[in-house]
């Protein structure tokens, strides 16, 4: 049951992970920072790279969205992406 549970939210992850791209206006700079940040630790896991130097803002940024997931667990920030990136996809429609 718990594998078939996984299973699914990995092809809802998935699935929404392209929706939200079709967006019909750009979401705000923080939920795409909130969606980016969730993607990878879900995808990735824990940050894994140095933090972006001074002169680049927007790397800098989508570092500390990612590294603000510290420790929250793939399943968690799958689970915690979906709810957003649906949340996203309602406000922004498709």
């Amino acid at each position: 049951m718990i594998h078939y549970l996984l299973f699914h939210l990995q092809a809802e992850f998935e699935k929404l992970a392209e929706d939200v791209k079709k967006v019909t206006t750009k979401p705000t700079d923080q939920e795409l920072l909130d969606l980016y940040g969730l993607y990878k630790q879900a995808v990735v896991g824990d940050i894994n790279t140095d933090r972006p130097g001074m002169l680049d803002l927007k790397g800098k940024a989508k570092w500390d969205a990612w590294n603000s997931r510290k420790g929250m667990s793939k399943d968690d920030a799958m689970s915690a992406y979906v709810a957003l990136a649906k949340e996203v996809i309602s406000k922004y429609g498709m």
